[in-house]
């Protein structure tokens, strides 16, 4: 009886630091605020490139306001050669609705109410010396966002970044196509534009596999490009380490996305301190006994998705990335819509391939065999979507 009693005082006291953990994680200081990206235009020329787009700043707190005393753009370009003699400009004017802005241009402290939101115009213009087509340099604009949160919380600098594709690649016509031989199909990787969250997936599907596909084929995309159309990256900047991310962290392997305070922490911020503490706990416990593998299983699909700064193509090799949102659903919308097997697909150059999910009736065993040597690669080819063919 002692022993019993000693086990359930040693039980109730785990209990309530698992209810600790989870109070302290959820009721931590945080800014209700969301940065939302708009429409962004482009407009080349060989002398410049002018973009123009907007943000809403939306606040679905019922009862707290939130100030915005601070915002600026960083433009970062991604292009095909030196950007050196590069010129560019920077301007954002307030789109408050109650307030007018400053002729000046200057950004005063505005307070977004419960319920509320506003806007700002983002214009931006690159310009080259003569003799230097700035049109055909750039490719990619990516708009490294960083404004401040103030409120009941404290002050909070937030990052978020917005990708504008500057060019776009035209799609392959079905004459132009040279496909793969495979174990039994053939596979046309294709090549895209660098996708962000202004990319519709659907549109984005169409643009570059609309003219090829046939009945019978499958079209996979890679997670981690449907992540960022989703909009499921984020700067660490953003990311505030708990305890118990900095200690365990320090148990994964030194390459795993996991081995940073960040990158754990953002897995903690998806399922909770108490799924993620117990899953390392039994983990640990079976690892012993010669059972590998059950702190993913029981960690939840995120916690082998999650890409750690470095782990995808620039400008996103600066950001944590998440796993896409409902993939299953993305592939039953797309298979409907495009009439052929979608597929979302998760591979490396090591032969691993893991379908994360695929609609109703997809064969995934054609899939293994066709992705296993992995024709979209994993640096910069932007080949996110592989079309497959049974032979």
């Amino acid at each position: 009886m002692p022993l019993l009693s000693t086990f359930l005082v040693l039980l109730l006291l785990f209990g309530l630091s698992l209810l600790w953990l989870e109070l302290r994680h959820r009721l931590r200081p945080a800014s209700p605020l969301r940065l939302r990206p708009g429409n962004f235009d482009v407009r080349r020329s060989g002398e410049s490139v002018e973009v123009s787009g907007q943000i809403t700043i939306d606040n679905p707190h019922g009862h707290m306001e939130v100030f915005v005393p601070e915002i600026a753009v960083e433009p970062v370009l991604l292009g095909k050669g030196s950007l050196v003699e590069v010129k560019r400009s920077v301007s954002i004017t307030p789109l408050h609705p109650d307030e007018e802005a400053r002729a000046d241009g200057y950004w005063f402290a505005y307070i977004v109410k419960g319920h509320k939101r506003t806007a700002a115009r983002i214009d931006l213009r690159f310009t080259a010396p003569p003799g230097v087509n700035v049109a055909e340099l750039l490719d990619t604009l990516w708009l490294d966002i960083r404004w401040i949160n103030y409120g009941p919380f404290g002050r909070l600098v937030r990052r978020d970044g917005i990708l504008v594709a500057l060019q776009r690649p035209q799609p392959i016509l079905p004459e132009q196509a040279i496909w793969r031989a495979g174990e039994g199909c053939r596979v046309l990787p294709l090549r895209t534009h660098l996708l962000g969250v202004l990319d519709n997936p659907k549109e984005v599907l169409e643009r570059y596999a609309g003219a090829l596909i046939q009945p019978g084929d499958v079209l996979t995309i890679g997670e981690t490009p449907l992540a960022v159309i989703q909009g499921r990256y984020n700067h660490p900047a953003n990311v505030e380490p708990s305890l118990l991310a900095r200690q365990l962290c320090r148990v994964f392997h030194p390459t795993s996305s996991l081995a940073t305070a960040c990158g754990l922490q953002s897995l903690i911020d998806v399922v909770g301190p108490a799924q993620v503490l117990c899953a390392w706990l039994v983990g640990t416990a079976l690892k012993a006994v010669g059972s590998k593998g059950w702190f993913y299983r029981l960690a939840g699909d995120q916690a082998r998705l999650i890409d750690d700064v470095t782990g995808t193509t620039p400008p996103y090799d600066q950001t944590i990335v998440l796993g896409p949102q409902d993939p299953q659903a993305f592939c039953e919308a797309m298979a409907r819509s495009l009439g052929v097997g979608v597929a979302v697909v998760d591979v490396n150059d090591l032969g691993r391939v893991k379908v994360l999910a695929s609609n109703s009736g997809c064969d995934e065993a054609l899939l293994h065999r066709a992705l296993r040597p992995n024709p979209a690669g994993n640096a910069n080819e932007r080949t996110p979507l592989v079309l497959v063919r049974p032979a």
